[in-house]
């Protein structure tokens, strides 16, 4: 028995066969038939380097297509060769090659991001439109959660764009209908309006703010009124689980505030690859 073999076909994913790398002589042909996911993973590392200017940028209302990169530190001017995502960070061992100022680890980590995702989206749904416009979906959700753990705010230059983008990119979609885009955006703002509503009404306090609902409204466009309830569900379960987890590491108590949007993305990218199947198991259950 070979358990080096993967197969994904239950929840539509490529087949990759892993018993090829256990062979180091393997011919040249098995190497470049691994060529098309290599290509999709340098993809994304290289979206998610234009991702880290984003990140940095639109919270604070700068251009994120000039001035070139340069040291938040020192303010020098980043040469292309200090700019290669991932190869860069390794070879200046993670410090600005002029100051010496250590670069965070958050910069490779959403390269890597990024590569991964996209090589995820292509060996689940190939080289189609329907991948391209989930990674972009992907890649917007990431700016939109690093975003949130920094300032605690998600942009409406990003949220309220990015409903109609994505309402138009589902018409493209077969698992969504305008119909279903529609009631995505609708649920998506109303359901998390209303929970902010009735918090604010028992409680006084504001429990979630308006970036919330926008990007539900946002995730709903694009993978429907399904894909919100899925959202909702699993984000609120992540996000019970981490804030009892970070209370008890910090010792703080039920006033801590913790940003809603990194747990709202997570619920849409679990449903964009393994939702569908998901909830379809979950029925047949109690069928």
């Amino acid at each position: 028995m070979d358990i080096f073999k993967l197969k994904f076909r239950p929840l539509g994913w490529t087949h990759i066969d892993l018993g090829r790398f256990q062979n180091p002589f393997n011919s040249w042909v098995d190497m470049f038939s691994y060529m098309p996911e290599l290509l999709a993973f340098i993809f994304g590392i290289c979206i998610g380097s234009f991702l880290n200017v984003c990140i940095y940028r639109l919270p604070v209302s700068k251009s994120i297509v000039h001035p070139r990169s340069m040291c938040f530190n020192c303010g020098t001017a980043i040469c292309f060769y200090d700019n290669i995502p991932l190869i860069s960070y390794v070879w200046l061992r993670g410090k600005c090659r002029h100051c010496g100022v250590p670069i965070p680890i958050r910069y490779p980590l959403v390269e890597i991001m990024g590569g991964l995702f996209s090589l995820c989206v292509y060996l689940k749904f190939g080289l189609t439109s329907q991948a391209l416009i989930y990674f972009a979906f992907i890649a917007t959700l990431l700016v939109i959660t690093f975003i949130d753990i920094d300032h605690r705010i998600i942009p409406d230059i990003i949220s309220l764009p990015g409903i109609a983008i994505f309402f138009l990119a589902s018409l493209v979609l077969p698992t969504v209908t305008y119909r279903d885009s529609l009631l995505g955006i609708i649920s998506g703002g109303g359901i998390l309006y209303l929970i902010a509503f009735a918090y604010s009404l028992i409680t006084k306090k504001e429990g979630m703010g308006g970036g919330d609902i926008k990007l539900l409204a946002m995730i709903g466009a694009l993978i429907g009124w399904k894909g919100v309830l899925f959202t909702i569900f699993v984000s609120s379960a992540v996000g019970t689980i981490s804030g009892i987890l970070i209370m008890l590491m910090t010792r703080q108590d039920m006033k801590l505030k913790i940003p809603f949007g990194p747990f709202l993305a997570v619920g849409a990218i679990g449903y964009i690859f393994f939702g569908p199947q998901l909830v379809s198991f979950y029925f047949n259950m109690f069928a």
